[in-house]
């Protein structure tokens, strides 16, 4: 099997010893992604919308960066800094995913990065 290593201009850079994605065969794995604006390496607003929208922007350049698309995501993991935020999190979460969304994971995490709320990290699979 062949083992890619995906990395874009549209995503963040890693942050340390890790790759944006790894392409392993039919299967793709999407690092962990937070709301960080790409060009800026700053995060993105203050609420969990917008740090939802940029997360998902950013887990979709890497996907799309690899010959993947959204549709090819079979697996997502959601760690939420508030669990109050889930509900405005699946608003924006629904607009990325609006037909057969992927299976999913949700927990409560705290994150290293002041002013982080949410970080997604996804897994999916072409033919």
């Amino acid at each position: 099997m062949t083992k890619s290593f995906i990395r874009t201009s549209r995503a963040p850079p890693a942050a340390g010893p890790y790759s944006q994605g790894i392409k392993a065969g039919n299967l793709l794995f999407v690092a962990g992604q937070g709301s960080f604006d790409p060009r800026t390496d700053e995060i993105v607003g203050k609420d969990i919308a917008s740090q939802t929208r940029q997360t998902l922007d950013n887990v979709r350049a890497i996907v799309e960066a690899s010959g993947f698309t959204l549709a090819d995501v079979a697996m997502v993991s959601v760690f939420l800094k508030d669990p109050e935020d889930f509900q405005k999190m699946n608003e924006v979460y629904k607009m990325f995913f609006p037909d057969n969304p992927p299976t999913r994971t949700t927990v409560v995490a705290d994150f290293v990065a002041p002013g982080m709320l949410v970080e997604m990290n996804a897994i999916a699979y072409r033919e």
